[in-house]
């Protein structure tokens, strides 16, 4: 790996650095804060990209580029005070490009937010919060005058997963198929429905929009009061159904067991979580959503589960060529415990359609 002062050197803004240290936090990029010698100044965040998950940088660094200038002028437009801690920003390489290619990896620049803290723990109250700072986040972005791409082709695409999982079931690579065919048979009941809103999107009915597609508690920073300052992580902001950061969320924050729970009694569906969540949301995504997002927002919360059980399941059948397991068998346990999720967010529908229209 070539010097990072060397790399640091690339973004002429940055100035004279004092020291730099690896950040633990984020598991697709490598991250350092890059702390500056002048006390004065600010401190940076300097990451390599991950270009085997995000294999267009040109693509990826246009989209994020777009998001934040867009957020950054409607804040100042609103007078908003404090304003380099409410919105990221990428500083340019000495080309004038938000990244740059040392020859192997992709790098970037952005500015430290001082002051700042990220949470982890899903509460009612941090629920709430995360609802309004994403749907805030869609509004900011609903008109978006220039064209964003998807950094990651097809990611939330259900009619793409259900093509995987029945290309895997065709091949059976690993010999598996025959002792999990139930599961594949109750998923392909489901399939079409679940595939709802592609066809929707082809008629015209369900429109797309700028999402984050990563929608979780650590992916917003807080200030010392608790307060939110500003969404990060802004690798999968791309266009898609506004399901994608709704139900998202819920898939793993209001999951009452582990990802892999092998005690499917504990995999219930957190209402409690539900609830807090679709308030924020709704409170500061209103003013966009049609009437037909607003009524599939339930179908958000099952389709999530349904596709993780898909993606799973399509894993274990080709041999567990994706997903890291530590045990033997984890993508069965994994696929079961999210389809379970997913029974349990269906039998709650019509509590969460009754909620949804309580708040309007």
């Amino acid at each position: 790996m070539k010097d990072l002062k060397e790399i640091i050197g690339q973004f002429p803004e940055v100035g004279e650095v004092q020291e730099t240290r690896a950040l633990t936090s984020g598991w697709i990029n490598q991250t350092y804060l890059v702390k500056t010698a002048d006390p004065t100044a600010y401190d940076y965040v300097l990451q390599r990209v991950n270009h085997q998950i995000f294999t267009d940088v040109e693509l990826l660094q246009h989209n994020i580029e777009v998001v934040t200038n867009h957020i950054r002028h409607k804040l100042e437009e609103a007078h908003t005070e404090d304003l380099d801690r409410k919105v990221l920003r990428f500083l340019p390489a000495k080309d004038g490009k938000t990244y740059y290619f040392d020859g192997e990896s992709y790098w970037r620049v952005s500015v430290f937010i001082p002051r700042s803290q990220t949470l982890e723990a899903v509460t009612p109250e941090s629920s709430y919060l995360v609802g309004l700072k994403f749907g805030e986040f869609q509004a900011m972005l609903a008109d978006v005058p220039q064209q964003l791409g998807e950094t990651i082709p097809d990611f939330h695409n259900m009619e793409f997963r259900m093509k995987q999982l029945r290309e895997a079931v065709a091949a059976n690579a690993s010999g598996r198929l025959a002792e999990v065919q139930d599961i594949v048979d109750a998923i392909e009941a489901d399939a079409e429905e679940m595939c709802c809103a592609e066809q929707l999107y082809r008629e015209g009915k369900l429109p797309k929009r700028i999402c984050h597609c990563d929608t979780k508690v650590s992916n917003m920073l807080f200030d010392d009061k608790g307060e939110v300052l500003c969404v990060i992580d802004l690798d999968t902001t791309m266009p898609s159904f506004v399901f994608s950061d709704f139900g998202d969320f819920l898939r793993s924050a209001a999951n009452t067991g582990k990802e892999d729970e092998q005690d499917l009694n504990n995999v219930r569906f957190n209402m409690d979580v539900f609830r807090p969540f679709a308030k924020g949301y709704i409170q500061s995504a209103r003013s966009f959503l049609t009437p037909k997002e607003i009524e599939l927002l339930p179908y958000a919360a099952t389709l999530f589960p349904y596709m993780q059980a898909v993606r799973f399941l399509a894993d274990y059948i080709n041999g567990d060529t994706y997903y890291r397991t530590t045990y033997e068998g984890q993508n069965l346990v994994r696929t079961k415990a999210q389809y379970k999720l997913y029974k349990e967010a269906k039998a709650a529908v019509p509590e969460m359609k009754a909620y949804i229209e309580s708040l309007l």
